[in-house]
């Protein structure tokens, strides 16, 4: 099997694609609800890792305090040394709360194409149904 490039896979997570086929919408059928394997491919979610979840939480982690804290620093770089900490804590404390509901889904796809990237795929990481049904090749 021949897997799609990393760069290619990261830019299908970040539209909420499937990493490997690029399918649309393709483990998300909300913003907060997942099935176990993409519509598309049938690519399953976890693919045997019982800690897959701490990945993607890493990467919402990253996603929400990065933004946050490059602000934060020009910010500061621009108001030091009077720096307003009612306004600040105004707009950086409601970021801080919505960029992690923003980026959910996005966290995930994008754990899901750093994990293809660093493990190989096999024929038992996609769903039966679509192996039977052709939809997958396995060659």
């Amino acid at each position: 099997m021949t897997s799609p490039r990393f760069v290619r896979m990261m830019a299908r997570s970040m539209v909420r694609r499937c990493p490997w086929c690029g399918g649309r919408g393709a483990f998300f059928t909300g913003w907060f609800t997942k099935q176990p394997h993409c519509r598309s491919c049938g690519l399953r979610w976890r693919r045997g890792d019982v800690g897959f979840e701490l990945g993607a939480a890493a990467i919402a982690a990253m996603n929400t305090l990065g933004p946050l804290l490059v602000a934060l620093g020009v910010t500061l770089t621009i108001m030091w040394p009077n720096t307003p900490v009612a306004p600040l804590l105004a707009a950086f404390l409601p970021s801080a709360l919505l960029l992690p509901i923003l980026t959910y889904p996005l966290s995930y796809t994008m754990w899901q194409a750093i994990d293809l990237t660093w493990r190989e795929v096999s024929p038992d990481d996609f769903c039966a149904d679509h192996i039977a049904a052709g939809v997958f090749d396995p060659d």
